[in-house]
């Protein structure tokens, strides 16, 4: 397919938005730089990540994927399970060669990115969990809203316009049939197949994440740290991006060197 990559829209902030099929991912930064993927957590898009991949932008080329059903990825009539995102996601990274680029995932992508570990290890890389769930101590769908209200005041008001937009577009049914799927999701079983450098990274005034939760978390890793970020609730990379960006600077420098792709198909991100 012929390449059609321009320039982004000045309101979206990113350099291009490439298209593999229907994936949509927003990419920043210099195309002969080392990829990062950003993977996205529950209702949301590429559109929160743009603060940390401006961090990002000067030493790698970011690639924020949209996962099915999400921001500008379309997705089955029925939500896909973590498992159809996880597999979804191994498609995506093997057809635009990113396989071994550095993960980092927030909140509910962090569930998406261990599940790809379980079943391709070939596609293994240093990651970086922001935020992980589900906190196996509050796997209720009761529990877990609680949390999220009460994260809420403590986020940067920038934030809530991007996810009101972003909630919309993937509509209530869709986000609270994934939730479901979270929420069955064992993720402490299969944390352990995520083998390379993995930093857990937790606000410290995280009500969704607990710091019990993100120790519990590290300590399964096969070669895993623990971060907490100071001033930072549930959207760490939103509030603190700049620290953010430092750890995943770290991340970047443990994986191995990688030939860049072919590029994909592209167009304007404000098509």
């Amino acid at each position: 397919m012929r390449d059609r990559r321009a320039p982004a829209t000045a309101t979206e902030g990113w350099d291009v938005a490439e298209f593999t099929g229907a994936v949509h991912a927003a990419l920043l930064g210099p195309a002969g730089a080392p990829d990062v993927v950003l993977v996205h957590g529950l209702g949301c898009s590429h559109r929160y990540f743009l603060p940390l991949a401006r961090r990002l932008a000067p030493d790698a080329r970011v690639a924020a994927v949209d996962l099915p059903g999400f921001g500008r990825t379309p997705g089955p009539p029925r939500a896909a399970d973590v498992r159809g995102l996880s597999l979804a996601l191994a498609d995506w990274l093997r057809a635009t060669g990113r396989g071994g680029a550095p993960l980092v995932a927030h909140s509910a992508g962090c569930q998406v990115v261990v599940d790809l570990a379980a079943h391709s290890p070939d596609l293994a890389a240093p990651a970086v969990l922001l935020s992980p769930t589900m906190d196996r101590h509050a796997r209720s769908t009761s529990r877990q809203l609680a949390r999220l209200a009460a994260d809420a005041p403590r986020e940067r008001p920038a934030l809530v316009p991007l996810l009101t937009r972003d909630y919309l577009t993937a509509g209530v049914r869709r986000i609270a049939a994934t939730l479901d799927h979270l929420l069955d999701d064992p993720v402490e079983d299969k944390v352990g197949y995520l083998r390379a450098p993995t930093a857990v990274v937790r606000g410290r005034h995280d009500p969704v994440v607990s710091r019990r939760w993100a120790r519990e978390v590290a300590a399964l890793l096969p070669d895993g740290r623990l971060v907490e970020v100071p001033g930072a609730a549930h959207a760490v990379h939103h509030s603190t991006p700049d620290a953010v960006a430092a750890i995943t600077r770290s991340a970047l420098r443990a994986a191995q060197p990688r030939s860049r792709r072919a590029p994909g198909p592209t167009r304007p991100a404000g098509s």
